[in-house]
């Protein structure tokens, strides 16, 4: 660990959404095709960051940030980023990292007691969902017994939304299908867990209209900004997240595939209020994560 640990009254954001691509082995858990699309897509060259470097980068900004693996061993074949490694990683870098957990539901049984193991542990504040790489649909009642234990224990679901790139220009899109991010499906799991709290990941193009909508009939669903450039966000987007969506919207980055000062950098170009700026950057996640404020 470099630098001196940051004090919670010192953080100036909290990046919602980045992710932990590479094992502590190295091994990256996309594999070659996958990775060189997203890569591709993100037009990046840069190496993966381990979860000390993550740790060390966000410290320097400043910043506090929740992170996860993506459990899709089913789909990619390429072995997962075990929960306890990003458990152990957020553990070491405590006053930074934030651990969100990742189970693939269509592991069944096996999904659901680690879930539940994890939970009773009290080793994560939420679980990430990817419904197009895992391949199945957020509202598919094979999820819903993990559902009940996060919102049970009163944990975070966050759940890709809209496009991605992965598989992006491979032929068949690599086996991705966009149709599983449609955030209508939200709608449905907010309904039947409605003490749940729900992070809709990404700007959700190309359903930006029905996610709004979704928010703002549920007040437990936020919206996270991550994976956009702030200055390619949509119009109506920012009109409900500096409005009637104050509350709801999180900042996120979607790092290392964008580079969290790039994002602050442009969200700074975009002129919002410092009211709408303090709760998205900051304030939201704060009080979503119940992160004592000093």
């Amino acid at each position: 660990m470099t630098g001196e640990r940051l004090h919670r009254e010192d953080v100036i954001a909290v990046d919602s959404h980045v992710h932990v691509e590479v094992g502590s082995d190295g091994h990256d858990h996309l594999g070659p095709e996958l990775r060189g699309a997203l890569d591709g897509y993100f037009r990046r060259s840069a190496g993966l960051p381990s979860i000390d470097q993550i740790a060390d980068h966000y410290r320097s900004l400043r910043m506090m940030a929740v992170i996860f693996a993506v459990d899709a061993e089913l789909t990619t074949g390429v072995p997962r980023i075990r929960n306890q490694e990003v458990v152990e990683g957020a553990r070491k870098h405590d006053d930074v990292l934030i651990p969100f957990a990742s189970v693939d539901p269509r592991r069944g049984p096996d999904a659901l007691a680690e879930a539940r193991d994890l939970i009773g542990e009290g080793s994560v504040r939420g679980f990430k969902f990817h419904p197009n790489l895992q391949q199945v649909r957020a509202n598919d009642h094979l999820a819903y017994p993990i559902y009940e234990a996060i919102a049970e224990a009163g944990l975070v679901a966050l759940f890709h939304t809209g496009h991605t790139g992965i598989g992006a220009g491979l032929p068949g899109g690599g086996g991705i299908r966009l149709r599983l991010g449609n955030p209508m499906d939200i709608d449905d799991v907010a309904v039947d867990f409605p003490t749940m709290p729900i992070v809709m990941a990404h700007p959700s193009f190309p359903w930006q209209d029905e996610a709004i909508s979704v928010a703002l009939h549920k007040p437990q669903v936020h919206i996270d900004l991550s994976g956009w450039s702030p200055r390619l966000l949509p119009p109506d987007l920012i009109r409900h997240a500096t409005r009637r969506l104050r509350s709801q919207v999180l900042f996120g980055s979607d790092y290392p595939l964008l580079a969290p000062e790039r994002w602050l950098a442009e969200f700074d170009e975009i002129g919002v209020d410092d009211e709408s700026r303090a709760a998205i950057l900051r304030d939201n996640a704060m009080r979503l994560l119940g992160l004592a404020v000093a």
